[in-house]
């Protein structure tokens, strides 16, 4: 059975492990929290999907702005951890665990975007489209 590009990509099979401890994390949040939840689930959904969009792209710029994408994601989580963590919310430990995924995620989305020189475009403040 064929792969697809982004089965084989580390950075993938990392932010597919930090899925699984988000949604653990997830189910231990108070229901007044729900929001919370929420903007965590979807943060760290989009890391992996980015990730795959990226790989199905061809141009390396186009590539490059998938994995940027990923890569705010991965960072609006890592916030999301520091609210939990702040307000004593989940696993302290899980969360460090997710901490520690993050970072090697981050770290890979950045050694990629810089291999395909796709840095300086979308990078500044002001002139990118969100996400």
């Amino acid at each position: 059975m064929a792969d697809f590009e982004h089965e084989r990509l580390d950075v993938y099979r990392t932010a597919i492990e930090w899925l699984t401890v988000t949604d653990e994390l997830a189910t231990q949040l108070p229901r007044g929290r729900a929001y919370l939840a929420d903007q965590l689930r979807r943060a760290a959904t989009s890391v992996p999907l980015n990730i795959a969009e990226g790989a199905g792209e061809y141009s390396a710029g186009d590539k490059a702005r998938f994995y940027r994408m990923a890569r705010r994601s991965a960072t609006e989580s890592a916030a999301i951890l520091d609210v939990c963590r702040t307000t004593k919310l989940g696993d302290p430990q899980l969360a460090l665990r997710g901490r520690e995924l993050l970072l090697r995620v981050v770290a890979m989305l950045t050694a990629m975007v810089l291999r395909l020189g796709g840095l300086e475009s979308g990078s500044g403040s002001g002139s990118g489209s969100g996400s």
